[in-house]
């Protein structure tokens, strides 16, 4: 069992959550926030970053590198907001942490002018119904829209009674592994998804797509209506692998030009993780400026 004081500990060791902000708004304060969010549209094509492109930095670093690039559409990574704690005792912590910090949390968001466009959370086969329910609540709290995930068909069938419940998207991410049917990897493995429920979404990450050895272009073609964010990464085909843009075998131009001349509306957000991701400033930039040249 937990402790009480270990609880304690875990809750308030848990940056950012211990951080305090202003109370109610004025008008003139909401029509401030809206007159200062981040525009990062580039020829019609919605450009973000995914918080795990700040896997080496705090949540509120991460939303200082967003503003300093002027990137204004993120996905919230739950690592970001997590304690770093043993199995049982994050069960506990998800399953009674306030809710009201993660709406502290989406006030970040707002006064950095940064649209949350999912909350991204791995939901594994381990979660029990209590933990898998709360993501959604989290969600809502943070003011994203809906989740975004790496899991398993079988936790993606367990989850379609709670996207009804909350009326609420989830996206599934997909990986390599195309030798293992219960994994997302594939466009068979997405499919599957989608017909569990109206409200399943795919968050198609290109590199690792080519990496299972299919080309994005047609699949996002095919399933726009049912992609409302991308990751945009580099990557080789048919092999797991993390590479600078602009030096592997995914058609990042060939996507992001599709994605303008069909006008489709789906976020495509950065994903930096190549040389471990240690420099997000310098080398998100880069990046953002691959995507505004690739769009000319």
């Amino acid at each position: 069992m937990i402790s009480r004081r270990t609880f304690g500990k875990l809750a308030l060791g848990s940056l950012p959550l211990a951080t305090s902000w202003a109370g109610n708004e004025s008008p003139r304060d909401a029509q401030t926030d809206e007159q200062k969010k981040i525009d990062s549209t580039i020829q019609g094509v919605r450009i973000g970053v995914s918080g795990y492109s700040f896997q080496n930095f705090s949540l509120d670093t991460a939303i200082q590198i967003m503003k300093s690039i002027g990137l204004g559409s993120t996905e919230v990574w739950f690592r970001h907001i997590e304690p770093k704690a043993t199995r049982e005792e994050l069960r506990a912590w998800r399953l009674s942490v306030p809710l009201d910090e993660f709406r502290k949390i989406g006030k970040k968001y707002d006064d950095a002018g940064i649209d949350r466009v999912a909350f991204t959370h791995d939901l594994r086969d381990d979660f029990t119904e209590e933990e898998l329910e709360r993501p959604f609540l989290m969600a809502k709290a943070l003011g994203a829209p809906r989740i975004a995930t790496s899991t398993t068909l079988t936790v993606a069938r367990r989850l379609a009674p709670l996207m009804e419940k909350y009326n609420m998207e989830v996206a599934f991410h997909g990986h390599i592994n195309v030798a293992d049917p219960n994994e997302f990897a594939g466009p068979d493995s997405f499919r599957k998804a989608l017909a569990m429920s109206p409200l399943a979404r795919i968050n198609l990450d290109i590199g690792q797509f080519m990496g299972a050895g299919f080309d994005p272009v047609p699949f996002i073609a095919e399933q726009h209506a049912k992609i409302p964010v991308l990751h945009i990464r580099d990557g080789q085909r048919g092999q797991r692998g993390k590479v600078p843009w602009g030096t592997g075998d995914v058609p990042i131009k060939d996507v992001l030009q599709l994605l303008k001349r069909e006008k489709y509306a789906m976020v495509a957000d950065i994903e930096y993780d190549y040389g471990g991701a240690m420099d997000p400033m310098n080398e998100i930039r880069k990046c953002f400026d691959f995507c505004k040249n690739a769009l000319e």
